[in-house]
């Protein structure tokens, strides 16, 4: 392809040759207006010289062509996945393939959007279709591209932010490859609160809509599943918000499964289920310290309770027992009495955590109340014991209603020699001591102890080891309580960094998270962490277990899954995602949860086919917006025609992409118009001529 022209090239710069060829042609009219003799000669000779000086040639270009860019983008979303969609998705598009490449002008780019099938399926939270069709031609000028087309259901998600970028880029169409007039059920959370206290119940509301909404409307039974537990039903009317209340049992993650029955029409079931994820903390920790006497080790236990702001303390050191008879003066005693009838019969289940630190029998709080403290753990409390030289003695404590509950019986024997604590074989894999150590006989670079009280574990985990290997801590399960017991009061020379210490307040952290049945300290357990679309699944046991879990994912789909043994009491395994939700791993004893993108993607808020989403779109750049459906089911193609920029973009059955007929330069041939031996030639021939006229006159 040429194109030819004429083209100017001044001998000297125009700012100088226009003044100059205004004032010599203004001269030489001037003379024509007075009638001078020769004056048109003198006109003509100037005429020929400003036209040398301009320098104009003939111009002809050898043009090459540039293809226009058109791009289609095919969407993969998990609504384009409902019904015939996705076939007459990859019908049009191969359609559309084979009739563009008939067009020698066109370079056709497709461009396919994160598929809900593939690795990044569980990322797929809302359609953007619009940012994937810019940035296939982020590279291309405007003035090349033809236009695009859009082969979807119309729940396009980022149109509205894509509007001002669309300014020149060309006819953006929409094939739909859903049906018209569909309906829909959907099961909407309208408010549900992030975090809520331990013990107490949320409110949250929810909708369930029958789209379009067209007929009456009825009550619909709806499901609720609570951390995996057993589902509850109940009946909630169609079309209204409805309150509910659920109870937070439980520290961490409190997931809230609901699903509605099938509606009168349905797409798709994916959006008949929601979820609530609420994070449940505790309000404050009411912690009961009882020291039976002042020493060395007193503080620690009362630094570490007191550094924690979500702890609150009540703490009692008996420092004069009632059978002591001194003489002290009245005035000198303590200004309160100790309440023992408020702390342990009114009060006592208030308490999430009692401690007793070197206590013995001495009077002060009698069996009935030392029972209550049992019946106290066997319904769910939590005790921790920490044994002093009298706890070998008839004062134990273990002779009292508590050795019910207690797992260590005392021999008599107190060993008074220097050792270094262990973690046992058992303790590498209780989460309570697992990790403090690395090293293979569980004995860490700690400083020593120079006390421990023999007992003997009748029952419970002993997860640290003492003098001579004998029982440091024991845990143990009493009912629906917990108890622990350590039988030595010198881990307080670890908090005062007695030849370098050890890890004191991490142990003494998690001994008392584990009483008080924090999650991640469940030693028997199943758990799931979640990094973007990889699950990671780690199963805590205090013996080898690599038996496979059953993974269920949010579309119900299930699959087996090997767990691999770390050696440390836990096994995992991991996989990835491919669709956002609830995916629920169980062993056949336990079950997890784990929660993956967006709980209530706005993806599966609804599903319909719409042509609504894009029409500003299409109505900015001229494009259309077809229904492959309404050609008898069989999802043909409009036709496609080349339009020029300034004409119409679509019409009823046909879409049209630009033709911008850009080019490149790829060679000039430039002839000059007027020679210069001519020109000189007719200027002095003009010149004469005017001298001659004149001077016959």
């Amino acid at each position: 392809m040429n194109g030819a022209g004429i083209a100017l090239s001044p001998l000297i710069p125009l700012v100088w040759l226009l003044p100059l060829a205004g004032i010599a042609l203004a001269l030489a009219a001037y003379g024509l207006w007075r009638r001078a003799r020769g004056g048109w000669l003198r006109f003509a000779a100037l005429a020929v010289l400003v036209l040398a000086l301009l320098n104009p040639s003939w111009v002809e270009e050898k043009r090459e062509p540039i293809k226009d860019v058109a791009v289609i983008v095919l969407d993969q979303s998990p609504s384009q996945q409902i019904g015939e969609r996705k076939a007459r998705g990859e019908k049009a598009l191969a359609d559309l393939q084979a009739r563009l490449e008939r067009e020698q002008d066109l370079d056709v780019r497709v461009v396919r959007s994160q598929s809900a099938e593939g690795p990044e399926g569980a990322a797929v939270d809302e359609t953007r279709l619009m940012e994937a069709m810019t940035q296939a031609v982020a590279d291309v000028p405007r003035r090349r591209i033809a236009g695009a087309i859009l082969i979807t259901d119309g729940q396009v998600h980022d149109v509205t932010t894509a509007l001002p970028g669309l300014a020149g880029f060309g006819p953006v169409h929409t094939l739909l490859t859903g049906e018209q007039d569909e309906g829909d059920r959907r099961l909407s959370i309208v408010q549900a609160p992030s975090f809520g206290i331990v013990g107490k119940e949320i409110s949250v509301s929810i909708r369930v809509d029958d789209l379009p909404g067209t007929g009456p409307a009825g009550p619909a039974m709806v499901r609720l599943r609570q951390d995996g537990r057993e589902a509850t039903a109940f009946a909630v009317p169609v079309g209204e918000e409805v309150p509910l209340s659920f109870p937070i049992g439980h520290g961490g993650l409190n997931v809230f499964e609901l699903s509605v029955e099938s509606g009168p029409q349905e797409l798709t079931l994916a959006n008949n289920k929601a979820a609530i994820v609420v994070n449940g903390v505790r309000d404050r920790l009411r912690v009961l310290l009882v020291s039976g006497e002042p020493h060395a080790g007193e503080r620690t236990w009362r630094n570490l309770l007191k550094a924690d702001p979500s702890v609150d303390l009540v703490h009692f050191t008996i420092l004069r027992p009632p059978e002591k008879n001194d003489g002290t003066p009245i005035r000198e005693l303590s200004l309160i009495a100790f309440p023992i009838r408020e702390l342990f019969e009114m009060k006592l289940s208030e308490f999430d955590l009692i401690i007793f630190d070197r206590y013995k029998k001495r009077g002060v709080i009698n069996n009935m109340y030392l029972a209550n403290i049992a019946d106290y753990v066997e319904k769910g409390g939590a005790f921790l014991e920490a044994s002093g030289p009298t706890f070998a003695t008839p004062l134990s404590l273990y002779r009292s209603p508590l050795g019910l509950v207690l797992p260590g019986e005392p021999t008599g024997e107190v060993t008074e020699k220097p050792f270094t604590p262990s973690v046992t074989e058992l303790g590498k894999r209780h989460p309570v001591t697992a990790g403090l150590t690395d090293a293979a006989d569980g004995v860490g670079q700690w400083g020593r102890w120079f006390r421990q009280v023999d007992v003997v574990a009748d029952r419970g985990s002993t997860v640290m080891a003492g003098a001579d290997g004998k029982p440091l801590l024991i845990l143990d399960r009493v009912g629906e309580g917990r108890v622990a017991q350590l039988a030595s009061d010198h881990i307080w020379l670890w908090s005062r960094g007695y030849e370098g210490g050890g890890p004191q307040a991490e142990l003494l952290r998690r001994l008392a998270h584990w009483l008080m049945k924090e999650p991640e300290l469940e030693e028997n357990d199943l758990r799931t962490a979640v990094d973007g679309n990889r699950i990671t699944i780690t199963r805590r046991s205090l013996e080898p277990d690599t038996s496979p879990v059953r993974v269920t994912s949010p579309s119900d789909v299930e699959r087996e899954l090997a767990m691999q043994d770390g050696g440390d009491g836990q096994a995992s395994a991991s996989l990835t995602a491919t669709e956002p939700g609830i995916w629920r791993v169980t062993d056949g004893t336990r079950t997890a949860l784990a929660v993956v993108g967006t709980i209530n993607p706005p993806e599966l808020a609804d599903v319909r086919t719409t042509d609504e989403k894009l029409a500003p779109a299409a109505k900015q750049t001229g494009g259309g917006i077809f229904w492959l459906a309404a050609s008898g089911g069989t999802g043909d193609i409009p036709s496609i025609r080349r339009t020029q920029p300034d004409r119409d973009q679509h019409g009823r059955d046909w879409l049209g992409l630009r033709a911008n007929g850009d080019h490149i330069v790829t060679g000039v041939n430039q002839v000059p118009l007027v020679p210069a031996l001519v020109v000189l030639m007719l200027a002095l021939g003009l010149i004469f001529a005017a001298w001659y006229r004149e001077g016959r006159g």
